[in-house]
């Protein structure tokens, strides 16, 4: 990559930083090393906020990586936080692993699953997809609801967890949840700066378009689908080590998806920065709605409603229009070298 302003002979340098984007990494350094210290700073009520912010978070950007980069809009996310919760129960309480890799053990389960859930799924187009997609994350909840051995309906409690403090298994769930919520941002960026991010932009603007000129559809969706799954499983069980019990009726909940897709919309789809904005949206409304009751979901759809009308690219599409920043440029731009004359 040419840094910018250096001298170079006359012609033409492909750019992919930009002045914004450098300050952005710095800000963004700076803050995930204060989020780190959190447990120095913060009351505990403040660090199971973060958690929530935070994994939500991580959920957003995988979401927004399948329906806003690779046009999989899938309505079935859910299936990999409640395969997630139940894999982390299994590895920590069944087999005895430490929590930490139990974790990581989660993230591999629900990649796993998710390869013949895509092989199905991506026979599927559109709106057929989405539903799906939907459909396969009930069968799973069918299914987790049928097995005794995983408590049924009822659910069970991680047992595992009591071998912590009550202080320490905060602490650990608050790092591995800025762990999930940052490695999502990190890996989603990276992921989109290689070929393949040029794969899935080509991809969801024409499928057809993309597979004529040899891009490799079918590996290119499978990639990002795989990666979603993992991320969302790996969020799935640091929620549930948070919450300490899992009933299916929450883990495999189609809420999980709709919050994705909340904040994806309302922060802004096909933008790394749009999923960091609309989570802090969505939770600053969370905490102001959250006393209405019932209306709360439906001023939260409202709300939606209001912001695709008026800005159809969301709120981080309207801050980018009026003062061109990118804090997370995927996107090559070709631009002219500059001379100097040297005396």
């Amino acid at each position: 990559m040419s840094a910018p302003g250096a001298v170079a002979p006359a012609g033409l340098r492909v750019q992919r930083a930009t002045r914004s984007s450098r300050i952005g990494l710095a800000v963004g350094a700076a803050a995930v090393v204060v989020l780190a210290l959190g447990p120095l700073w913060a009351l505990d009520s403040v660090l199971r906020t973060l958690i929530s912010f935070l994994t939500l978070l991580a959920l957003a950007q995988m979401w927004n990586l399948l329906a806003g980069y690779a046009g999989l809009v899938s309505i079935g996310q859910q299936a990999y936080v409640g395969l997630g919760a139940y894999a982390l129960l299994l590895f920590a309480d069944t087999v005895g692993l430490p929590l930490l890799v139990s974790v990581l053990a989660a993230g591999v389960v629900g990649t796993l699953v998710a390869v013949p859930t895509a092989l199905l799924a991506f026979r599927l187009r559109g709106g057929y997809f989405a539903i799906g997609t939907w459909v396969i994350a009930e069968v799973y909840r069918l299914v987790i609801t049928n097995v005794s051995q995983l408590g049924g309906g009822s659910g069970l409690t991680l047992r595992a967890a009591s071998a912590f403090d009550r202080t320490t298994r905060l602490y650990l769930t608050y790092e591995l949840a800025l762990a999930v919520g940052v490695g999502a941002v990190a890996a989603t960026y990276l992921l989109l700066r290689r070929r393949l991010g040029l794969a899935l932009t080509a991809i969801r603007d024409s499928e057809q378009s993309a597979q004529s000129l040899g891009v490799p559809v079918f590996r290119a969706k499978l990639v990002a689908y795989l990666v979603a799954a993992f991320g969302c499983s790996l969020a799935g069980a640091v929620i549930y080590l948070n919450l300490l019990r899992v009933q299916p009726e929450a883990a495999f909940s189609v809420n999980w998806t709709a919050f994705m897709i909340f904040i994806v919309v309302i922060g802004g789809v096909g933008t790394i920065e749009g999923p960091i904005i609309g989570t802090i949206v969505f939770f600053v409304l969370q905490e102001t709605l959250s006393g209405y009751g019932a209306w709360y979901l439906v001023l939260l759809g409202a709300v939606a409603v209001l912001v695709t009308v008026a800005a159809r690219r969301g709120l981080w599409g309207l801050v980018a229009d009026r003062t061109g920043w990118s804090l997370f440029p995927v996107q090559r731009r070709l631009e002219e070298r500059r001379l100097e004359e040297r005396w």
